[in-house]
């Protein structure tokens, strides 16, 4: 039995949980998300917790088990409390600005870089714009767009310039030694 996929999934006040066929629909104080599980997985409510159960014991339903189990764990968090991801800018001259559903980064090209934020998705700055929060409901989409904005100007080995995640370490390299 997967240990991940056994446990139970607690379901806080507030959160409300609707199955229809494979489609699991999770309804919180933050948000609604919506997600189609596989069909060979048994998702159940039992006294305020979500059980998952699989069919069998063969190797790709052990797979699907915990993840299934962990999918919803992260949906009945996130509509409850959210999601937060916080990117560094380091550099001079780096730096951010929110304007709406869009985020203008100055990161040492000759141009402004523009990225477009997808719905469900808030971003803001601190007032040194070195500092990116984003926050919403979504953990696999929060950690899609904070990887999509951190490989615009990955964290450099030699300076450590670049964009990174705040508990993000660069270990840097030395330089050329001289003679």
């Amino acid at each position: 039995m997967s240990r991940i996929g056994k446990s139970p999934i607690n379901i806080p006040d507030g959160v409300d949980v609707k199955f229809s066929g494979t489609l699991i629909t999770i309804k919180g104080p933050k948000g609604e998300l919506k997600w189609n599980h596989h069909d060979s997985m048994k998702v159940a409510v039992q006294e305020k917790s979500i059980v998952v159960e699989r069919q069998s014991d063969a190797k790709p339903y052990r797979a699907l088990h915990g993840t299934t189990r962990s999918i919803i764990a992260n949906m009945v968090t996130g509509t409850s409390e959210g999601y937060k991801k916080v990117l560094n800018i380091i550099g001079v001259g780096y730096r951010a600005q929110v304007q709406g559903q869009k985020i203008s980064f100055s990161l040492g090209f000759s141009h402004p870089v523009e990225y477009a934020l997808p719905d469900g998705i808030k971003a803001s700055v601190d007032k040194k714009q070195i500092e990116l929060t984003l926050e919403g409901i979504d953990k696999q989409l929060i950690g899609q767009v904070a990887a999509n904005i951190r490989a615009l100007r990955p964290p450099n080995v030699y300076k450590g310039k670049g964009v990174r995640y705040s508990d993000e370490v660069v270990r840097l390299k030395v330089g050329k030694a001289g003679k």
